[in-house]
């Protein structure tokens, strides 16, 4: 029996599902942090604050009423970074997948549905941060997603949507930011 999943936009409503995927994004490895950490620590909780004004969007992934996944992007200033950072013009994506979930095509076709998304609102890059380690960075390099000469440490990856886009053009991007 195949199990019916439906992918619909995210609303400033589902910040339950944003607080439980970020939770599981910090804790993809180990239980490390708390629903409370998530909520009070400012490094975590912008990830949980979907601000339409500034062009943030993403997508939910639902089975029969339930998040089962989630992928957002988000204009994180300078001021405020997130881990994946870029430049103030480039969205940090987040993406997620309940455990129980996972390997079924859901966070690639979650992925695809930002990507296309971007394309739409005229956004050129999303960026990332993903661990060395993490078996998700398979998804995003498959993806398109490339490392970002000098931020290798840090996981940070770029996605653009011109395929011509080079990783000599990441680097520049990179010292701008510094």
């Amino acid at each position: 029996m195949t199990v019916q999943t439906t992918i619909r936009p995210l609303t400033p409503g589902d910040v339950h599902l944003l607080v439980q995927a970020s939770l599981g994004n910090l804790n993809w490895r180990e239980q490390r942090f708390t629903e409370q950490d998530v909520k009070s620590r400012s490094e975590f909780r912008h990830y949980t604050e979907l601000d339409a004004a500034r062009g943030d969007f993403g997508f939910v992934a639902e089975s029969a009423g339930d998040g089962i996944g989630t992928a957002w992007a988000q204009f994180l200033p300078a001021a405020d970074p997130g881990y994946g950072f870029f430049d103030d013009a480039t969205p940090e994506v987040s993406l997620w997948v309940r455990q129980d979930w996972r390997g079924q095509g859901l966070g690639t076709r979650l992925l695809r549905r930002l990507q296309t998304a971007a394309r739409a609102r005229g956004i050129p890059r999303l960026s990332l941060s993903v661990g060395a380690d993490n078996y998700a960075k398979r998804l995003y390099a498959a993806e398109g997603f490339m490392e970002v000469a000098g931020r290798e440490r840090d996981g940070v990856m770029v996605w653009s949507s011109d395929t011509g886009w080079s990783a000599a053009r990441m680097k520049l991007g990179q010292r701008r930011t510094q």
